[in-house]
Formats: structure tokens, C-alpha cells, sequence
């Protein structure tokens, strides 16, 4: 029972650095209160159940984003209850009525050095692991500059691993990366007996500005 307090405990510090460092700010605790109350509402579903948002998704972003272009974010959801992501053949899936692509990638994770770092801003990268664990991280804003010019939507950054935020995801939940989330995807998990062989669905959807 003890380890298992230390380890809810240690989530819950990792979870208030993130919404510190590694993402957009709130502008008020009320701001965020209602975010998070929308996100857990889950009006936004459009009927997908099968995965919940991880605890790292920025609620304010989403609540933003969705109401801002919620034909797409409908669209996406709809396909992802829709569809038979465990079978559904490996590439690119176009979603019927809208401009969004479904990536569905038979991959493999790699060591953190041969991953790199990214961020977007006409895009938010929408990414569900649907069989194995991948390791995501998201790099900390204080310490992290940019390496290179934006080719055409994304940039990389030389950062502190030591600063870096380390997240496992399985299947029962995904991850939103908005602009403000600078993010690692695809590395090598610790999870013992695992082959590292996954299977993600990646979905680039639109960001609008205000």
C-alpha cells in the first residue's frame, strides 16, 4: 500500500511539473477548473470510449481547439469508434468528409538517442498506441532551444535529458501534442520481456489561432 501512495504521489508532483514547465499556462485556476471539467465531461467523444486522454493533455488547449474546429476533432473521433484499428491495414487513411489523414504505423520503438525532439504549429499531433507501450517525453521550455529552422511545420530542439518528463502509453489512453508541447515519440521503453514492436495511430489536425 505504501508503494503504491509513493508511486499515485510521485504521478501527481510529475503532472504539476508538466503543467508548469512542459505546456501551455493557465491564466487562472478557474480557467484550468473548467477545462478540465469539460475534458472530463466528454461531450467531445462523438462516441469513442475505447481510450481516455491522458492526464498530461492540456485540457485547456483541447477545450479550445475543439470548439474552434470541431468538425475535424468530430470527424476524428468518429473514426477512431468506427474503425477496427487492430486490423485495419498499415498506412495512410484518408477520413471521409474531411482533409485529415489516419497514419496507422506498424513500428518499432528506438533509444532515446536515435529519437528526435519536435514541436508543430499548423498542427496538432493527435497519437493513440492501439497494441504494445510506447515512451513518450516532453522536454522542459526552460532549457530547450530550438537546433534548427521549421521545415515547414516542424522544428527540433537540443535539450536537458535530465529535465526531461518520461511517459509509458498503452493503449487505454492517448496523447493530444499541441503547439506548446515540445514531445519525443517512439522510444525505447523499460517495460521487461517487451519487444518494443507497437502499433500507433498518428492524426494531424488543424490548429487554429484565435
Amino acid at each position: 500500500m505504501r508503494k503504491t501512495i509513493l508511486f499515485i504521489a510521485g504521478i501527481l508532483i510529475s503532472m504539476t511539473a508538466a503543467a508548469q514547465t512542459y505546456t501551455r499556462q493557465a491564466e487562472s485556476s478557474e480557467q484550468l477548473s473548467q477545462a478540465r471539467q469539460w475534458m472530463a465531461q466528454g461531450l467531445w467523444r462523438n462516441g469513442f470510449t475505447k481510450a481516455d486522454p491522458d492526464s498530461t493533455v492540456n485540457a485547456i488547449d483541447f477545450q479550445e481547439q475543439y470548439q474552434r474546429n470541431r468538425e475535424q476533432w468530430d470527424a476524428l473521433f468518429c473514426w477512431l469508434d468506427s474503425t477496427d484499428v487492430l486490423t485495419i491495414p498499415k498506412g495512410k487513411h484518408p477520413i471521409q468528409g474531411t482533409t485529415l489523414v489516419a497514419s496507422v504505423e506498424d513500428s518499432k520503438n528506438a533509444p532515446l538517442a536515435r529519437r528526435q525532439s519536435e514541436s508543430h504549429y499548423q498542427h496538432i499531433d493527435f497519437q493513440w498506441v492501439v497494441r504494445g507501450t510506447e515512451r513518450f517525453a516532453l522536454i522542459d521550455h526552460d532549457t530547450s532551444t530550438p537546433n534548427c529552422e521549421w521545415r515547414p511545420d516542424v522544428i527540433h530542439y537540443d535539450y536537458d535529458q535530465s529535465r526531461a518528463m518520461f511517459l509509458d502509453s498503452t493503449p487505454g489512453r492517448f496523447f493530444i501534442f499541441f503547439p506548446q508541447d515540445w514531445h519525443i515519440a517512439k522510444i525505447e521503453n523499460e517495460v521487461e520481456g517487451d519487444d518494443q514492436e507497437i502499433r500507433v495511430i498518428v492524426i494531424k489536425v488543424d490548429y487554429v489561432g484565435e
